[in-house]
């Protein structure tokens, strides 16, 4: 998956799409015109919040008479595959508003930090995926279980490696699953979703550093998997109700 934000004069011009993608408009655009698939446009105003989503291989002409502000979201096939979405089947091109959680989840793909963990940038991205394939094929309902088996190797493996930046794809990769169908049985079969029971450990184990260690509060934040120490306490306290800190003077 590819977010992008492009801020550009007035104008427009020829697009070509090769992936399934979303656009969400930044600022209103009352004179846009569209094109698709030929060149006679079409006046549709657009106001921020609206946009398109268009399936790949759509091709045409968007124009707009003032400066612009907006950002895309393109999907390749295997992340729609792993939703249970089929590319094969045509869905006819949106323009206008976008449903709210749609646009807000696209707008999260776009505004996070690089320094974002794997686990949480894969599971955002899922999310989207995910809800975008609902609102595409609302009666496509793909059900998958996690053994015991196989809940063991996950928990194991994020235990051994808690100190790295451990993805949702490696994770999946334990249970041998798609990532989506994981992130619905493991959630069914703990009550937590993947980046939730990760933090929790996390957590647990720096708590537990804390009491039996002398090692500083970066120290623990980067032996439970935490480069940005402030993020680490942010957590920390959301879960504890008081600071690392505070915690150790206890």
């Amino acid at each position: 998956m590819t977010a992008c934000r492009y801020d550009v004069p007035a104008g427009g011009g020829a697009f070509a799409l090769s992936n399934l993608t979303i656009g969400l408009f930044l600022v209103a655009q009352d004179e846009h015109r569209l094109a698709l698939g030929s060149d006679r446009r079409h006046h549709i105003p657009l106001s921020a919040d609206d946009g398109w989503i268009l399936p790949a291989g759509a091709a045409g002409i968007c124009e707009f008479d003032d400066a612009h502000s907006y950002l895309t979201v393109s999907f390749d096939k295997h992340m729609l595959d792993d939703v249970g979405l089929d590319t094969s089947t045509a869905f006819r091109p949106h323009v206008g508003g976008l449903e709210p959680l749609l646009a807000q989840l696209v707008r999260l793909a776009a505004d996070r930090g690089e320094d974002s963990s794997s686990l949480y940038r894969q599971t955002m991205d899922l999310a989207l995926a995910t809800h975008l394939a609902r609102l595409l094929a609302p009666h496509a309902e793909l059900c998958a279980s996690l053994d015991d088996r196989r809940l063991r190797k996950v928990i194991a493996y994020v235990q051994e490696h808690l100190n790295d930046d451990i993805s949702l794809d490696q994770l999946a990769s334990e249970a041998a699953m798609s990532r989506y169908h994981f992130a619905r049985a493991f959630k069914a079969a703990t009550g937590r979703s993947p980046i939730q029971y990760v933090i929790d450990e996390r957590l647990d184990r720096a708590r537990l550093l804390f009491k039996t260690t002398s090692a500083t509060v970066a120290e623990v934040a980067f032996r439970v998997g935490y480069a940005d120490v402030s993020r680490f306490g942010q957590h920390f306290r959301k879960r504890v109700g008081i600071t690392p800190a505070q915690f150790r003077s206890q």
